[in-house]
């Protein structure tokens, strides 16, 4: 049977029957039960203690977007079990209703299947997401009402990343919309005066590695965990040149672009994301090969090929290295290693410091078609 979407929004009845709610599972929507203590409340459900309490529950195989569950059970009264009540809630959300409407569904109702058993659903579950879940036990009456076991006890559990291959269904948008290439020469990157005078007192006239931080898409792999330096390198239409504006202060360090894209490097696809605006962002990673940050990304990122790929290339004409980028999205790269301010320039920009634009920890937008993908965001 194909399940329900489950709308935590409205009091409205259940939606069409959508495929990829649960697989090698069946779902049905029940009435909202309030919890007094483990056992169920709802008029339309009795209690019956013979039945079974799961116990000793495990979570296992977990992605972005789904899970394995299995528990324990004694054999009294097993084969009079007919479905299976999984609470699912998230973290924050388990010691409090917040829910306004009584007929609101919050539990998935699995028909009585070996196992462990898969939960999979986009709509109710969250890329690095805390969860609490607890289970039932229950028999199907014929009138349609049930009887159930007492609750199990309440266990927590952390949703994945997206996985190499849901960021290549991210690559696969970006890539429709990226645009015609043009040419760079240098990137840059721009903060306060105070920042680079930091840099040469406080570390040896290089700009260190950073953990990212969390803006972009909720289930990116690199978002708190990669180390990297941001630098942009879109180019004026006009000019072929940077531009002289940005959100991130008026002092602008430039680099040749050989300096830190070049063979000795590889070139990884880290997200794709927009912030409730028209302009979409794409990520890169540029790490020097066999690096700390090479690694990471070879396990995490899908790699793109340098000199042939739809955002940034690098290819050899004449004995020159030659360079271009995507014009329709606007690129954030992120290189791996420490950078020497000596092998570019620092010099005050004549533009303005445009605020609005910075991406520093920004939200993707959730409701975006062009930028999102169906497990979560």
């Amino acid at each position: 049977m194909e399940a329900p979407r489950r709308d935590r929004s409205s009091a409205s009845s259940p939606a069409s029957p959508c495929e990829d709610v649960l697989k090698n599972l069946s779902l049905e929507a029940i009435q909202l039960c309030e919890r007094d203590g483990n056992k169920s409340q709802d008029s339309g459900i009795a209690e019956m203690e013979e039945l079974p309490v799961p116990h000793n529950i495990k979570i296992s195989n977990i992605t972005c977007d789904s899970f394995k569950i299995s528990w324990d059970m004694d054999s009294k009264s097993k084969d009079r079990i007919t479905h299976y009540f999984i609470d699912l809630n998230k973290k924050e959300n388990k010691n409090s209703n917040k829910f306004k409407h009584k007929d609101v569904p919050t539990k998935l109702v699995a028909k009585a299947v070996p196992l462990p058993m898969t939960v999979r659903g986009h709509w109710f579950l969250s890329p690095r997401t805390e969860y609490t879940v607890a289970v039932q036990t229950a028999s199907k009456q014929v009138d349609g009402d049930y009887v159930v076991s007492e609750w199990s006890e309440i266990i927590e559990f952390c949703t994945a990343d997206y996985s190499k291959v849901h960021l290549t269904q991210l690559l696969e948008k970006a890539e429709v919309i990226a645009g015609r290439m043009l040419k760079l020469s240098v990137f840059y990157r721009n903060q306060h005066k105070d920042y680079f005078d930091y840099i040469r007192e406080q570390h040896g006239n290089a700009l260190q590695p950073s953990v990212k931080d969390n803006s972009g898409s909720h289930g990116s792999p690199i978002s708190g965990k990669l180390e990297g330096i941001f630098f942009s390198c879109n180019t004026e239409f006009n000019t072929g040149k940077p531009p002289q504006d940005s959100p991130y202060g008026r002092y602008r360090f430039e680099i040749a672009a050989e300096k830190l894209f070049n063979p000795n490097t590889n070139l990884y696809f880290g997200d794709f994301y927009c912030m409730y605006t028209a302009y979409h962002y794409v990520i890169l990673v540029i790490a020097p090969v066999g690096s700390p940050g090479d690694e990471f990304c070879k396990q995490r990122l899908p790699q793109l090929n340098s000199k042939e790929n739809k955002f940034l290339t690098c290819t050899e004409e004449d004995g020159i290295m030659v360079y271009h980028h995507a014009q329709d999205v606007i690129l954030e790269v992120i290189y791996t290693d420490p950078v020497d301010l000596s092998l570019g320039t620092v010099a005050e920009i004549t533009g303005h410091q445009l605020m609005s634009l910075s991406t520093a920890n920004a939200k993707k937008d959730p409701s975006c078609k062009t930028c999102n993908i169906s497990v979560g965001r």
